[in-house]
């Protein structure tokens, strides 16, 4: 009897599980799209309301590391082309990788810091500047450019001591939001969002200083895992081409990549 009872309530659990999650899909999207998604599902959710689009964010480098690993995303939506194409050249991605806007690197401050951001990145030795937020260089394409900056204008070894490191941009932000940290590299598409846009001052960095950031999105393996699922990853993948998606890009500071 108790083992009658333990094969059913496994068969209720995969079975309800498995109604749960019918017609839906998972998106990786790197956290300086983790507000502009919002907008382009609540797009995508008025053309085809019955999908159901599920969003997992973080850093670009541990989303891919947990897709290599088996994690049952459809759709990863990077802030760089390499982690995409790594994914298509291992196997792990069914479609070619698309480009869809390059973003600026910024430093970024709230308001009542009394940092003065005039003076550019040099701003990173004043003596009021004690702490500095940055994302994770080696998973985070932000964290990636501010350190090219750094290096490329000789003040990494000078602000070593000062760094606070974030797992991703998110994180870099809520240490400079929380007084953790007197600024923050972060990017425009992420301060352009409605609640921090008016909360803070930003200085760009210049592109000399760093590599293009140019983010691109691929349709995952797991997509292809049957066809209710394949159906709606390739209408989101498409939708992400279209205008309506380029015109929320261009609201946060993206420069459009056809």
């Amino acid at each position: 009897m108790k083992r009658l009872l333990q094969i059913l309530v496994v068969f209720y659990l995969t079975f309800s599980f498995s109604f749960a999650f019918a017609g839906e899909i998972t998106l990786y999207v790197v956290g300086t799209m983790s507000y502009i998604i919002n907008d382009i599902i609540k797009a995508y959710k008025s053309k085809y309301p019955q999908d159901n689009i599920k969003v997992v964010t973080g850093s670009a480098g541990k989303g891919y590391n947990q897709i290599v690993n088996g994690a049952p995303y459809d759709i990863f939506i990077s802030a760089d082309m390499e982690y995409p194409n790594k994914l298509k050249q291992k196997g792990y991605a069914i479609s070619q990788v698309i480009p869809y806007g390059i973003a600026k690197p910024v430093i970024w401050t709230k308001k009542d810091s009394g940092i003065n951001l005039s003076k550019g990145i040099k701003v990173v030795l004043d003596e009021n500047v004690k702490k500095i937020a940055i994302p994770n260089w080696d998973l985070a394409l932000y964290g990636k450019a501010a350190k090219e900056c750094l290096e490329y204008y000789k003040l990494w070894d000078k602000v070593k001591s000062k760094l606070v490191v974030g797992e991703n941009i998110n994180q870099a932000l809520q240490f400079a939001q929380t007084g953790a940290a007197d600024i923050a590299f972060l990017s425009i598409p992420l301060i352009m969002h409605e609640s921090i846009k008016n909360t803070g001052n930003y200085y760009i960095l210049p592109d000399e200083c760093h590599s293009p950031v140019i983010h691109g999105y691929v349709m995952l393996k797991h997509a292809n895992t049957d066809k209710e699922t394949y159906e709606i990853a390739k209408r989101f993948f498409d939708f992400m081409k279209s205008k309506d998606v380029k015109n929320i890009l261009k609201n946060y500071g993206f420069i459009i990549v056809d």
